[in-house]
């Protein structure tokens, strides 16, 4: 499928990648929305926690974060909000820690976990007679979208499917976090992956199968994949956790309509990361802007009038897609 090329426009006063990113994160507000909260059991014993709007008939649109995200991530909730107002149904979907509870095993989530988001779909299509319409992941969240897709093909329970920013090569992302002013990303989100690791395993309930390693001594994203993320998910290291958990060798196998939203300028990634059309299955639509940061996309014209366009984008697609499936439906019919 062709690289479709965005229509997205930076503010020109948020023309830099790092403000891109950082503005929605600092100085974003976040709606106050009435969630319900529930607790999804998972088959080996662990647990998600879950929000979600008031689902009735409406069509369903499971979000998933980024590394270290939660329902408070600046992208989440104003998204939730649109979907809402767009008279959709919404499940939002913490990793397995990332709720403000430690999960009960020791293991955690990571960016190729895809069997989490499977449960969830089997049990919401078992649940609500509409099934999943659609999911959408951001960052991490993203990779894994894809991953689940690829590897699921056409029997992937979901009309259509979003990714945001996606890390489409692991092993790239934490070369390029390790570069630059990108290392203040890495900084950041590594020191709340070294202190989610310490408060989980300081009160003695859950004992750490890794023994006594030197936790605050692993200061690159390497490091901590290494001895920590790899062992704890029965990977053989960080080579080996970056290349089966890449989204980029699963795109060929995507059955259903997928848009990948992505700017060239990602701070998060090299833009030589992006997948080219050839590694593109006919179900693969990917966005690409010349800029837009990290799950940025701030537009508008007038500084600080900020016009959040991601949004918007996703909306629109997602309209555009039940259209497809309701006159899918109609043909059925009039057979």
């Amino acid at each position: 499928m062709p690289i479709i090329k965005s229509n997205f426009k930076t503010a020109w006063w948020l023309s830099n990648p790092h403000l891109q990113t950082l503005w929605p994160t600092l100085l974003r507000k976040r709606p106050v929305i009435a969630l319900q909260n529930r607790r999804l059991e998972l088959p080996d014993g662990d647990f998600i926690d879950l929000a979600h709007t008031q689902i009735d008939d409406k069509p369903i649109v499971v979000l998933l974060h980024g590394l270290e995200g939660s329902l408070h991530s600046h992208y989440i909730k104003p998204l939730i909000r649109m979907l809402d107002d767009a008279g959709y149904g919404v499940f939002f979907m913490h990793f397995r820690g990332c709720s403000g509870q430690p999960n009960r095993l020791a293991r955690g989530y990571h960016s190729g976990e895809t069997g989490d988001l499977q449960t969830l779909v089997e049990y919401l299509s078992s649940r609500y007679s509409q099934g999943v319409f659609a999911v959408a992941g951001f960052s991490l969240g993203g990779n894994v979208v894809l991953k689940w897709l690829g590897e699921q093909g056409e029997r992937a329970a979901v009309t259509t499917a979003i990714a945001i920013s996606v890390p489409f090569k692991l092993a790239d992302a934490e070369d390029r976090l390790e570069k630059s002013v990108s290392r203040l990303y890495q900084s950041y989100l590594l020191s709340r992956c070294r202190k989610k690791y310490k408060e989980k395993f300081s009160t003695g309930a859950l004992e750490s199968p890794l023994g006594s390693i030197e936790i605050d001594k692993l200061k690159t994203f390497y490091q901590f994949d290494d001895q920590v993320t790899a062992p704890l998910h029965g990977f053989n290291g960080a080579d080996d956790y970056y290349n089966q958990c890449s989204s980029r060798q699963f795109l060929r196998n995507i059955r259903k309509p997928t848009l990948i939203i992505h700017a060239k300028d990602d701070p998060f990634m090299w833009e030589q990361t992006v997948p080219d059309e050839t590694e593109l299955s006919n179900s693969v639509y990917l966005e690409l802007s010349e800029r837009g940061g990290h799950v940025g996309f701030v537009g508008g014209t007038l500084p600080f009038i900020p016009e959040y366009w991601l949004e918007q984008r996703i909306i629109k697609w997602l309209q555009t897609q039940d259209k497809h499936s309701i006159n899918k439906v109609s043909i059925k019919r009039k057979k």
